[in-house]
């Protein structure tokens, strides 16, 4: 039986059906799924949950607080969920480089 996470960013221009990936070792699946929005994680991950028995929920730095708790309530408490964050000059380098590609409009 594999651990299963689910990895999971934002993209202004993400299609979940379209955007995502699965990777395995065997004893590891790794579930890659890009959202639009909040309302997107939320139903991906209700459904990695229910579908797929998900271990953990990692997030990129994008989500608040406030949508890590919605995501851990829309999963029941029953996943382990975290977030990916950076330190004070790495999130601005990353900050810089989303604006140059326009992701800031």
């Amino acid at each position: 039986m594999a651990f299963k996470v689910l990895f999971m960013a934002h993209s202004p221009d993400a299609d979940p059906d379209k955007h995502n990936w699965i990777l395995e070792t065997g004893m590891y699946k790794l579930f890659v799924v890009f959202v639009k929005n909040q309302n997107q994680a939320i139903e991906i991950s209700k459904k990695l949950a229910e579908d797929e028995n998900i271990d953990s929920i990692l997030l990129c730095p994008g989500f608040t607080h406030k949508g890590v708790a919605e995501i851990v309530d829309a999963t029941g408490g029953k996943v382990a969920v975290s977030v990916a964050r950076g330190d004070g000059p790495s999130s601005r380098i990353s900050a810089e480089a989303r604006k140059r590609e326009g992701w800031m409009k």
